[in-house]
């Protein structure tokens, strides 16, 4: 008996060793976006080609919904190393006050341009200063070009927004570009937005169509207003536990981050297009709007960017120049 004891004994041990083995192995990727949404499947398919290429050294695990708390948390646990990585896209703003190049409305024109910006600013620029905040950005993902929606008409100028209690993610420059347009912006929890919609606390939001169909916006919105106002990019990015990893499986996760970057160029295009046309057929009014006169009210956040942010100036003008040129 005693010797049957310390057999099941020593399994009990070698079982909890394992347990906390294959513990150990589970990299946590957090974000906000719902099922279907372009954040669900880029990290989807990102877990499924670092998985391949990991083997027994790690499994990328995803937890979507913001099941492990919003962009700033989420962030917060990077710098705690409770979360592997995290998908945070406009929020980068508040934590590097460079990352505000991406809050410049009708900045960034087209992908090509996004792509040139990513590989000639944001990788040599921008995150060697997230680096120095405590953030490893190890990919440039999408977000997308963003939309207004709202409850109590369309939207075509920017004095349409006058008195609009519109929600806006935590940046203070979406915050300025909204209030210089004339709405009363307000931030709020992507996971609090829908409610907020419902009980009247905001009568619209902004976002690109493939947060605002998986949410299921079109519930409790009736106008959709295409605007393109900012194009947000998502950023890959580790904290203090991406030390833990060897080297190894920091270079696969790396690496697998980086190819994700055409791939999710091409999902973004694609649900684009479909989602569009599933919100028209959810019976949301849609219409397209001046595009002029919001690029003109759009003059003072530029200039306040300029004089706040050192550089910044500097940073626009580059990304300018990186636009493709049109014929």
């Amino acid at each position: 008996m005693k010797r049957r004891n310390l057999l099941v004994g020593a399994l009990v041990a070698s079982l909890g060793l394992a347990t906390a083995a294959a513990a150990q192995t589970e990299i946590k990727f957090g974000h906000v976006g719902e099922p279907g949404s372009l954040m669900d499947l880029s990290a989807t398919e990102f877990a499924k080609r670092a998985n391949e290429k990991l083997g027994d050294q790690g499994k990328v695990i995803v937890y979507g919904s913001s099941q492990l708390g919003n962009d700033k948390a989420m962030l917060q646990k990077l710098k705690l190393g409770t979360v592997d990585l995290a998908l945070p896209s406009s929020i980068m703003s508040t934590m590097v006050s460079e990352f505000g190049l991406f809050e410049m409305p009708y900045l960034v024109q087209s992908r090509e341009h996004m792509a040139r910006i990513s590989e000639e600013i944001v990788m040599p620029t921008l995150v060697p200063k997230a680096e120095e905040a405590g953030y490893h950005v190890i990919g440039v993902w999408e977000n997308g070009f963003r939309q207004i929606t709202n409850n109590r008409q369309p939207i075509v100028t920017p004095a349409d927004l006058k008195g609009i209690k519109l929600r806006v993610p935590g940046s203070e420059w979406r915050v300025k570009m909204f209030e210089s347009y004339g709405a009363s912006p307000s931030p709020m929890a992507f996971s609090e937005v829908f409610v907020g919609l419902q009980t009247g606390v905001m009568d619209g939001q902004e976002n690109p169509y493939a947060q605002i169909y998986p949410a299921r916006f079109y519930e409790v919105q009736k106008y959709l207003s295409i605007s393109n106002h900012v194009y947000t990019p998502g950023y890959v990015t580790a904290g203090r536990s991406f030390s833990k990893f060897s080297p190894e499986v920091q270079q696969i996760l790396a690496e697998t981050a980086q190819e994700m970057q055409p791939v999710v160029y091409e999902i973004a295009a694609r649900l684009d297009t479909e989602l569009l046309g599933k919100l028209k057929e959810a019976g949301m009014e849609v219409n397209e709007v001046d595009l002029q006169a919001f690029i003109d009210a759009s003059a003072p956040v530029y200039e306040e960017f300029a004089n706040s942010v050192e550089g910044g100036a500097e940073l626009v003008e580059q990304a300018r120049n990186l636009a493709p040129a049109t014929n």
